[in-house]
């Protein structure tokens, strides 16, 4: 075990100067606690460098002294996997101070950043160039790019353009042996060999901090068609979803299924009728949109509209008619958590299934929950154009939360994951593994896979320097 006193982090004092170094208690809170407060981790200190070369000091004087690392982005994430854990002597290295927008270029529609760039403000500095960076998350005024490659990150328009996967370009890493493993080019075709940089992308830390990112941008979409859909009963989500990319030529940036339980929650917190109803078979946002004036969305919206309510499969739909009513929309869809921990909290369950298998996926995992555990209230919702339901069960009223969280993790979560996991999905969507799943990846996960990511693990860090108890949490400082 590393010294973990005064003494034993002046080193790192003398490394990173003034601010570089965070240790009183009250400080340390926000970044030893879990951003839905289900675990309380310890370190003895907190990193907080301005540089890509001090993210190398720090990671060979930690190498040289015992000291294991957790990367830190925004720490917003929900699976613990930037939680520093108790009785590992982790230090936590945030990258809060490398912010820096490094370039952008509006012709070959790149963005270049820190790690620590906060994604609001990556966003900001694309449309400041007339460009879209469309990775779009609910915490994205607080997460940060590194996090964002960490946990391989989803959001709202997964649909049309992909998971932090499909846009990462170019990586900056620094290599548990303190190397810079340097890939911040542009190129869209670059075939020398292994792609290293998916290596690290949802690797959530455990192989090296990455320090830098290269996205790809689009055009600014300066056009927007948005509809609120009330689904009938019974109706067949996946067959709707494929109608409305045929019929919009792909032109559909989100699909967002939101149950008429999770709309409540809403109306419930704000005291008030929302304006905006559900269908027997719930509600979908639809957004189309495009970059040029000359496409006539509201036409084409109009024309998707009409074919699935001559097909039965809507009720009713209300199209935005100004900015105002369009945020509106977006501000109910997006309250949903505030919703949820309003009215107590609730256990999330982020399941992937693939796309036509989703209606099955919610009638098998309702009827499941009502058999086993009869009342219990559901708040379902997600991007269901990428297959991602984020299946969530409410906290009974009077009940402790951390308490009802266990034992839905331990009983009837199960039970849900093997209906998704029949069906082709997965209990992990865009959350990731963290701490709080690494046991769900050791019980559902395929040997060969699970072997593969021990011997990477083991190549890339023998030490056991980064993140360790992420993930696994076979290997550690």
């Amino acid at each position: 075990m590393p010294d973990l006193s005064s003494a034993g982090l002046e080193p790192f004092r003398a490394l990173l100067g003034e601010g570089g170094l965070v240790t009183d208690a009250d400080s340390l809170t926000r970044y030893t606690h879990d951003q839905r407060a289900l675990m309380r981790g310890q370190t003895p200190g907190v990193l907080r460098p301005r540089s890509t070369g001090e993210v190398q000091e720090i990671v060979r004087l930690a190498g040289r002294l015992g000291f294991g690392l957790v990367p830190q982005g925004g720490n917003t994430g929900y699976v613990g996997g930037a939680t520093p854990e108790p009785g590992r002597g982790q230090l936590v290295v945030s990258l809060e101070r490398m912010n820096r927008v490094r370039d952008v270029d509006a012709t070959g529609f790149t963005l270049a950043c820190d790690a620590g760039t906060i994604l609001a403000d990556a966003q900001a500095a694309a449309e400041a160039r007339g460009c879209l960076l469309p990775l779009s998350l609910g915490a994205e005024g607080s997460c940060r790019l590194g996090g964002n490659v960490g946990t391989n990150a989803g959001g709202l328009q997964v649909l049309r353009y992909g998971m932090t996967r499909d846009l990462v370009l170019g990586l900056e890493v620094v290599l548990p042996d303190g190397s810079l493993l340097s890939d911040m080019r542009t190129l869209r075709k670059n075939n020398i060999g292994y792609d290293l940089k998916q290596l690290f992308i949802g690797a959530e830390g455990t192989l090296g901090i990455v320090t830098g990112v290269v996205l790809k941008l689009w055009p600014a979409q300066t056009r927007r068609a948005t509809a609120w859909m009330q689904l009938a009963a019974d109706a067949p989500i996946p067959e709707i979803a494929a109608l409305v990319r045929r019929e919009t030529a792909d032109l559909a940036s989100t699909f967002e299924l939101i149950s008429a339980s999770s709309l409540a929650l809403v109306a419930e917190m704000r005291g008030a009728e929302l304006g905006l109803a559900a269908g027997p078979g719930g509600a979908v946002l639809l957004e189309l949109s495009a970059s040029s004036e000359r496409i006539p969305l509201d036409d084409i919206l109009l024309g998707t509209l009409e074919a699935l309510m001559e097909a039965g499969h809507v009720e009713d739909a209300v199209l935005a008619q100004s900015e105002r009513q369009r945020r509106e929309m977006w501000t109910i869809r997006e309250t949903i958590p505030e919703a949820e921990k309003h009215a107590g909290g609730s256990v999330k369950l982020d399941i992937a299934v693939p796309t036509s298998a989703v209606s099955r996926f919610l009638d098998r995992a309702r009827a499941l929950v009502e058999a086993e555990a009869p009342g219990t209230r559901l708040s379902f919702y997600g991007h269901v154009g990428d297959g991602n339901i984020h299946f969530n069960l409410m906290v009974p009223a009077g009940s402790d939360r951390l308490a009802y969280t266990a034992a839905v993790d331990a009983g009837i979560a199960h039970a849900v994951y093997a209906v998704a996991i029949d069906l082709g999905g997965s209990f992990s969507a865009e959350y990731g593994i963290g701490r709080f799943k690494r046991g769900l990846l050791a019980r559902y996960g395929d040997p060969a896979r699970l072997a593969l990511i021990e011997a990477v693990k083991r190549a890339v860090d023998p030490q056991g320097l980064m993140n360790a108890g992420a993930m696994t949490g076979s290997s550690g400082a």
